[in-house]
């Protein structure tokens, strides 16, 4: 059989990689979309590189677009295959599709608006809502640690990674020729501490690997430093400052994780007597998503909910939906927190906050995620004093913090922990995904120090025989 790496293969979003099996079989593992390279993004989200009607199944890790914002795409352009991913993912890609799918209408009507006065050709969006509700009759939901059988030669099985709600590697099974061939995606793997989930599980061994290296070249801090210092910011901008926080944040995980951490200090009372806005409609879906699957929750969550029966949830904490809603919050003139998407800046309702709040020196922008290197978030992060925001460039004169302990994605110590679980000499070969090309050679490095062999950095576009 062979792989072919089609996205997230020295860089960190687009994750696709592309199993054809002897018999024919096509598995696609993950369809993500491209994010944060402007115009250059569309062209490698409408190019998949192979027919989409050829591939009969996509496994699937998790939910976020990075990993699977191409479904509704691949079943516009024929795909009718199989979505296999566990049922916490599922539900979440019932909403995440259907968001992504309104933010292309609305940004290729924006955009269509422009090209018009010029005279220039319009474009459509990579796909609609319509196609988004359609792809979600594919969806194939499992239990975790179920083996689930796709035909009589392949088998897969999702063990938790932690990352997300729902979050699974995937470990697959395929029979050629009377082999057994073990090949495990590790899709993107969370931290051993999760404020919310249950921590990442030991899978089973591997002949092939494939994982992730977001942050393989450096360590977080601990949740509590994080969160003290986070408490410490509110503090600082919306007491002492008199400003406002934006906290720009993926409607789905650091949403959630960092309303909790709030919850928290509301209910030991170190919380200020400031108002907090979730402004994004995927969030509260989201939460919603989040309250229905308690198997994901872990044992210090479930105590928190035995006496807490809503930790989303408190006195000053407002979920925003409306657009006229959120418009309002730009003409509010007292101190208050607004949490929105999305993480890396680049899109969303945190867009407009942004550019109404990154002038004022009283004013915090704070980062909880990982950013891309050409997103305008990491251009803010790096010290950026001017940056363009809808076509309008903004002096930077809001304070710029980073919070990296709230990401869901592990640091390299605790990845090297995670992988813990295999026999290094039965490893026929380590793929390394998901990661900035300078990171992946640190931690190639690392893991060959480890003991690990024949690891190999894939480029887009690259194929091996297994």
């Amino acid at each position: 059989m062979k792989i072919k790496f089609i996205g997230a293969a020295q860089e960190v979003t687009g994750s696709k990689h592309l199993i054809t099996t002897d018999r024919g079989k096509r598995i696609l593992l993950d369809c993500g979309m491209f994010q944060g390279k402007g115009l250059e993004t569309d062209g490698l989200n409408r190019d998949l590189m192979f027919e989409a009607a050829s591939v009969d199944h996509i496994i699937l890790t998790h939910a976020h677009i990075d990993h699977a914002g191409l479904i509704p795409y691949m079943y516009k352009m024929g795909f009718r295959g199989s979505v296999v991913c566990t049922n916490a993912t599922r539900d979440l890609c019932a909403i995440m599709l259907a968001d992504s799918a309104f933010i292309q209408e609305h940004d290729t009507y924006t955009f269509n608006k422009r090209r018009a006065k010029k005279g220039l050709p319009l474009v459509t969006p990579i796909y609609t809502q319509e196609d988004a509700r359609n792809c979600m009759n594919l969806f194939i939901g499992v239990p975790a640690n179920m083996k689930f059988m796709i035909d009589d030669n392949i088998k897969v099985r999702f063990t938790n990674t932690g990352h997300m709600l729902g979050s699974g590697a995937a470990n697959i099974q395929i029979i050629e020729n009377g082999q057994i061939k073990r090949i495990t995606y590790t899709g993107d793997i969370g931290r051993p501490v999760n404020r919310i989930l249950a921590p990442p599980v030991p899978f089973p061994q591997a002949d092939i690997l494939i994982t992730e290296s977001t942050y393989g070249d450096r360590l977080h801090s601990s949740n509590e430093e994080a969160e003290e210092q986070m408490l410490k910011i509110v503090i600082e901008t919306c007491v002492n400052k008199g400003g406002k926080l934006i906290i720009p944040s993926f409607s789905v995980g650091r949403t959630q994780e960092v309303v909790y951490a709030l919850n928290n200090f509301f209910n030991a009372g170190k919380l200020p007597r400031v108002d907090i806005y979730v402004d994004s409609p995927l969030a509260v879906n989201a939460t919603s998503v989040f309250r229905a699957h308690p198997e994901c929750y872990n044992d210090d969550f479930h105590k928190v909910m035995a006496t807490d029966p809503d930790p989303f949830g408190f006195n000053g904490l407002y979920y925003i939906t409306r657009q006229q809603d959120s418009k309002k919050l730009n003409e509010l003139k007292k101190p208050c927190v607004i949490i929105s998407a999305s993480g890396m800046m680049e899109a969303g309702r945190v867009k407009h906050h942004l550019a109404n709040n990154i002038s004022d020196p009283k004013n915090t922008i704070l980062a909880v995620g990982y950013c891309s290197p050409i997103t305008l978030g990491a251009r803010i992060l790096r010290g950026d004093r001017e940056v363009s925001i809808h076509g309008n460039v903004y002096e930077v004169k809001a304070d710029v913090r980073k919070l990296d302990s709230f990401s869901g994605h592990a640091d390299y110590k605790e990845m090297i922990d995670y992988l813990g679980c295999q026999d290094k000499s039965a490893l026929e070969k380590t793929f390394i995904v998901h990661g900035e090309r300078e990171t992946q050679k640190k931690y190639a490095d690392t893991l060959s120090a480890e003991g690990y062999s024949n690891i190999e950095i894939p480029a887009r576009g690259q194929e091996y025989t297994l």
